[in-house]
């Protein structure tokens, strides 16, 4: 146990592509296959769905500050919950308790592309399987996951076109209120400070403030495709 939780771990890290890595995202495919069958379930049932989620998400992310409080490793210039993730991860599970429409676009609009994306590369350095913070970080950014596509295709909520002028709205205006706030507190939450240290697809834009604009046409571009599946067909006019 002692070793699970570790701080310096002496463990196997954590490799991209690693059978770890795979297995990892295998599960989370095939909870989401699961929960997609609880469509048409009545709502006692899936109520009772969404609490779990949501104690499990909340926990999970608990969890983590206490682990690096307890490590002397918390500390506000980085474990805000401030980064675009972090702050959805704890949102997700007011989203899944109430249902909230906003709180919806947000978490599938922004959550899912971002919760896939650290999927896929997580940081995770040399806290592989199965350390705890390999657990934690699949656990937490697995739900997010989770959350926006549960809501979406199981519950029927649904995002249109406004939702997505509401959210570009809605993020720059944080990324305003970001900036100063990171020059403040020597961080640098949602990356729009300067580029991060370790590898990232950062390093093939131009330097600060340039990228800034690449992230963001990623980001309307993640949301456009998550738009699909709700993209009225043409209506075909009568001859």
């Amino acid at each position: 146990m002692e070793r699970f939780f570790a701080y310096n771990y002496a463990g196997p890290p954590f490799v991209l592509g690693s059978a770890q890595h795979i297995a990892a995202i295998l599960a989370l495919l095939a909870l989401n296959l699961v929960l997609l069958r609880l469509r048409g379930e009545t709502e006692s049932l899936r109520r009772c769905v969404r609490t779990a989620l949501a104690i499990i998400v909340w926990v999970d992310e608990a969890l983590w500050h206490l682990w690096n409080a307890y490590h002397d490793a918390w500390a506000a210039n980085f474990m805000l919950p401030l980064q675009l993730c972090s702050m959805l991860i704890w949102l997700s599970g007011v989203a899944l308790l109430t249902r909230n429409r906003t709180l919806h676009e947000l978490i599938y609009l922004l959550g899912v592309p971002a919760a896939f994306q650290y999927l896929l590369t997580p940081d995770l350095g040399t806290y592989g399987f199965p350390h705890f913070r390999y657990f934690q970080t699949y656990i937490s950014h697995g739900l997010l996951l989770t959350t926006g596509l549960y809501l979406t295709f199981v519950e029927g909520m649904r995002p249109t076109w406004r939702s997505v002028l509401r959210v570009a709205i809605g993020i720059n205006l944080v990324m305003l209120f970001m900036y100063p706030l990171n020059r403040l507190l020597g961080s640098n939450y949602l990356l729009i400070n300067y580029k991060p240290a370790s590898a990232s697809i950062l390093d093939l834009f131009p330097p600060w403030p340039a990228y800034i604009l690449y992230m963001e046409a990623i980001g309307l571009l993640s949301v456009l495709l998550l738009m699909i599946p709700f993209a009225r067909p043409a209506r075909s006019v009568p001859s």
